[in-house]
């Protein structure tokens, strides 16, 4: 007979993964506590993200895509900082138990974890509103950390991968637009399920000078590194990487809006010293994903934005807003 309490669950569901744990998981699930070993020099990097139905993922999510995206999101968290992902934990409320949400949830939380080293050592389950709230832990060597308050004057400004595919993406699930070709396909992809720069992040620290995970979108996240490091910016929107796939189904000031302030990249934007550039591309060539110079860093406190040479004025919505009322 099947069990319906948490403690069922957790056990059948959640309880072990496929691989062997790591050896810095001393206590994992079934205490009131996980406990895990910190190498003395290093940091412990912790990030804590909910994702609510309704606001962070659409109803018609499917179990799966909803499992990589949750723990993708919170990878990227790390990224951002050069930490190495090791443990997580996950909060799980439900309006019901379901096996087969669950079965197929499972399979692709685990999958994910595996596939980047990670440990589940702890959560809690409940009853309500679909909602999962992730905590992850990684670890960084304390003089490599990498920040949002320490961008220079000076420092050109990069992002990975292409920008605004995952607000293309949405876009075609909010129009309920049918899927026909590839491009479409890639966009909804890339929505659903991004692409958390872990490895780039890690060879990052210690030459990048600040970074932040793109999720809220390019202007609102670039300034929070102006705003915690004193400085502005200067953006060529001529070099904003779009992808060709985009392109193909968007115009170009709607593929630049999407790139500037529609989110969910999950790309990383970071600054790079001009001394720091040579070897930062030598760090960074065997890995294969791309990387583009976008802009720089001033001294003045203004993001200002240039194309073809040429000050322009970006007339753009902001990134999003968890209590947006939209």
């Amino acid at each position: 007979m099947t069990g319906n309490g948490e403690f069922d669950i957790i056990r059948r569901y959640f309880a072990s993964s496929t691989r062997q744990p790591r050896r810095d998981v001393w206590l994992s699930i079934g205490d009131d506590c996980a406990i895990t070993e910190i190498k003395p020099n290093r940091r412990l990097a912790m990030t804590t993200d909910t994702l609510v139905e309704g606001t962070h993922f659409l109803p018609t999510i499917s179990p799966a895509d909803l499992a990589y995206k949750a723990v993708a999101v919170n990878l990227s968290d790390l990224a951002a900082m050069g930490a190495e992902p090791a443990w997580i934990s996950l909060a799980l409320t439900m309006p019901k138990i379901d096996h087969q949400w669950l079965e197929q949830f499972s399979q692709s939380f685990f999958a994910i974890l595996d596939h980047y080293n990670v440990d589940l050592i702890g959560g809690d389950t409940t009853r309500g509103l679909l909602s999962l709230t992730i905590t992850a832990h990684g670890l960084v060597a304390k003089e490599k950390i990498l920040c949002r308050h320490t961008a220079k004057v000076g420092d050109w400004i990069y992002v990975s991968g292409t920008l605004g595919d995952s607000a293309a993406g949405l876009d075609l699930l909010l129009n309920n637009t049918p899927i026909e070709n590839e491009e479409q396909r890639y966009l909804l992809q890339r929505h659903l399920r991004p692409t958390p720069r872990v490895l780039m992040g890690m060879e990052l620290a210690g030459i990048a000078n600040a970074a932040i995970d793109l999720s809220d979108g390019l202007i609102s996240d670039l300034q929070h590194i102006l705003d915690r490091s004193q400085c502005g910016a200067v953006i060529e929107l001529d070099q904003l990487p779009l992808s060709p796939q985009l392109l193909s189904q968007y115009s170009l000031a709607q593929a630049q809006q999407f790139a500037l302030a529609g989110g969910e990249d999950y790309e990383l934007c970071f600054t790079i010293a001009e001394q720091q550039r040579e070897k930062m591309e030598r760090t960074l060539r065997y890995l294969g994903v791309p990387y583009q110079c976008i802009g720089q860093i001033r001294a003045n406190k203004q993001l200002q934005f240039m194309q073809n040479n040429k000050p322009v004025e970006v007339a753009v919505s902001h990134g999003f807003d968890h209590f947006s009322e939209k």
